[in-house]
């Protein structure tokens, strides 16, 4: 596949010096390894291979989602693949599926979860913050992706006008807060995720979840290591994404039945 005028492309050296950049007749890149020309690289293949002025190799890679993710604009703090990957697995998002999302921040969720649900499906996501609205919006034209996401400045404690929603994802300070405006917009069985950075939310999150109609309630954290793979000296790389949230899910039942107690001992059940 070709790279062409206004295509992004990853200019990749190492793992750790890489950069996404829209592709642009004149345009060069300055760098800690030189120059770089970017309009060279306009009719030829990814997988290239072009040089700095300081004769520095650079692969010509094509971006992913994850790509676009990493490198979005961001103010705040984003969910980050491991966490992302998880949900949309644990969720079973799907093309078709509709999200409500309650918190867009930067929009890095919202950006990943469209490219799972389109062309069919389509994401809504709700923050009251206009500024993170502006950066989701351009990290969401940059990935492709902002035909599938509707994004609202409205403060969704006042309500959402979702339903039938096959997810939700909250990513808020206090999600047990808007659970009644969740479970209104869920569907029969929906699944819920929360984003919570610390114990305490998620203690409180869980809490309510059981009150308001919601059973199945799991609460994860997801740590990855890498593993620095060399010919006779393999080992665990010095550098980890550690702790980055805590994740908690549940699904929407009826409300007004007692869901059953699990005993803290109790062994799952096979089959």
């Amino acid at each position: 596949m070709k790279i062409q005028e206004g295509s992004y492309v990853l200019l990749f050296h190492t793992s750790r010096k890489k950069w996404l950049t829209k592709v642009a007749a004149g345009k060069k890149m300055h760098t800690h390894l030189g120059i770089i020309d970017i309009g060279s690289t306009i009719d030829m293949e990814y997988g290239s291979v072009i040089r700095t002025t300081e004769d520095k190799v650079i692969f010509l890679i094509e971006p992913t989602i994850h790509d676009f993710v990493m490198k979005s604009e961001r103010k705040t703090q984003i969910v980050y693949p491991k966490d992302l990957g998880f949900i949309a697995a644990r969720t079973g998002l799907k093309n078709g599926s509709r999200v409500l999302e309650i918190g867009t921040g930067s929009g890095a969720a919202a950006t990943y979860f469209a490219s799972i649900v389109k062309p069919d499906g389509h994401i809504y996501s709700f923050d009251v913050n206009p500024d993170f609205m502006e950066i989701a919006k351009r990290n969401l034209e940059k990935a492709g992706m902002l035909q599938y996401v509707t994004l609202h400045q409205h403060d969704p404690h006042q309500g959402v006008d979702v339903r039938e929603a096959d997810v939700a994802l909250v990513d808020l300070g206090d999600p047990w807060t808007v659970l009644d405006q969740v479970h209104e917009a869920l569907k029969g069985s929906g699944a819920f995720v929360a984003i919570c950075p610390t114990m305490n939310q998620i203690e409180k999150t869980a809490t309510e979840l059981k009150k308001k109609g919601f059973v199945d309630i799991e609460s994860v954290e997801l740590l990855i290591r890498n593993m620095e793979a060399r010919e006779g000296m393999t080992r665990p790389s010095m550098r980890m994404i550690g702790h980055t949230t805590y994740l908690v899910f549940a699904r929407k039942v009826q409300r007004k039945v007692e869901a059953p107690v699990e005993e803290e001992n109790e062994e799952d059940e096979e089959g």
